[in-house]
């Protein structure tokens, strides 16, 4: 317990020196998404909490260097703050929230890409033993240890001289990848690059549901591709996802008619339609339901905040 502590305690203290570089990388650029030179490197900062951003996350490390932040899932919410990371294995919708943010004092994130090819690669070189049988949970929160942190603080200072990003990033990226493959959800992030593993499969059907978001869902279809049972497939799919196909599949059609009404100023009639729905009064519903609001007037408030 005491070692446990000691290296909770190190950790924030070298979230406190990246801190200070991530917020030299973005100090000045406005709240958001920061890309770097580095590609799978983004930084993010808010000054005000704002309101949750919902979207499907692709596989990814989010570490927390300053300021709090919480994930939502089915309305459930999972907080995460300094020395804090969160991994996602699979592309999942899901709705964050930055809750503790000033000015003074932003929230402040280290973002990294996975790619599964190089985590497979690490896999095959360090012959780690995977388990094939149960899935696990497509996303986790856990601690960040002071080695992986250093990773971080390593990448981020690379910016300080271009001139070597591109021999010496990808090292530093793969070493991060190994210090996650180590950790205490190795098992999560083993599953995610694993050649027949349950996660897997599960994931190659999530890219088949969000390329035919629109048709209906035959899950008997999906599970022959990941050759399974239909109950097996149900199953697996909802220990990645927490989710059923059917609720999966849901998200995912009201996220991207959010993302029409807004972009092409479509009505919420021609937008149902257009994402699969046959019922425009059960798309309402659903829309509302899920974002708080019925489509017309929750479009309304995203183009009056986006102005303000």
């Amino acid at each position: 317990m005491r070692s446990k502590i000691l290296s909770n305690e190190a950790a924030i203290n070298k979230c406190k020196e990246l801190a200070a570089l991530v917020n030299l990388h973005t100090d000045g650029k406005g709240n958001g998404a920061h890309a770097t030179a580095i590609n799978p490197l983004v930084f993010t900062r808010e000054c005000d909490p704002p309101a949750a951003i919902q979207g499907v996350s692709e596989p990814l490390l989010v570490i927390v260097v300053q300021g709090e932040k919480e994930v939502l899932l089915k309305e459930e919410g999972y907080r995460y703050g300094v020395a804090q990371y969160l991994v996602v294995s699979v592309d999942m919708p899901l709705s964050g929230c930055v809750v503790e943010a000033t000015p003074s004092q932003p929230y402040l994130g280290f973002k990294l890409k996975l790619d599964s090819a190089q985590l497979c690669e690490i896999i095959a070189q360090t012959n780690l033993n995977i388990s094939k049988k149960e899935s696990v949970r497509g996303w986790f929160i856990s601690d960040a240890d002071p080695p992986l942190i250093d990773c971080a603080i390593r990448l981020t200072k690379l910016l300080e001289t271009p001139q070597d990003i591109s021999f010496l990033a990808p090292m530093i990226i793969r070493e991060i990848y190994y210090r996650l493959l180590m950790g205490e959800q190795s098992e999560a992030v083993r599953q995610i690059a694993t050649s027949g593993s349950n996660m897997q499969r599960i994931a190659e059907a999530i890219k088949r549901l969000k390329a035919d978001f629109a048709k209906p869902l035959r899950v008997e279809d999906l599970a022959e591709q990941a050759n399974m049972s239909a109950s097996s497939f149900h199953r697996h799919f909802k220990a990645v996802t927490s989710m059923s196909p059917l609720q999966y599949q849901k998200q995912l059609r009201l996220l991207k008619a959010r993302q029409m009404m807004l972009a092409k100023d479509v009505d919420a009639t021609q937008t149902a339609y257009k994402v699969g729905y046959e019922s425009t009064s059960q798309f309402s519903r659903e829309y509302a339901r899920m974002f708080g609001a019925p489509p017309i007037r929750d479009i309304e408030r995203l183009r009056i905040e986006a102005v303000a």
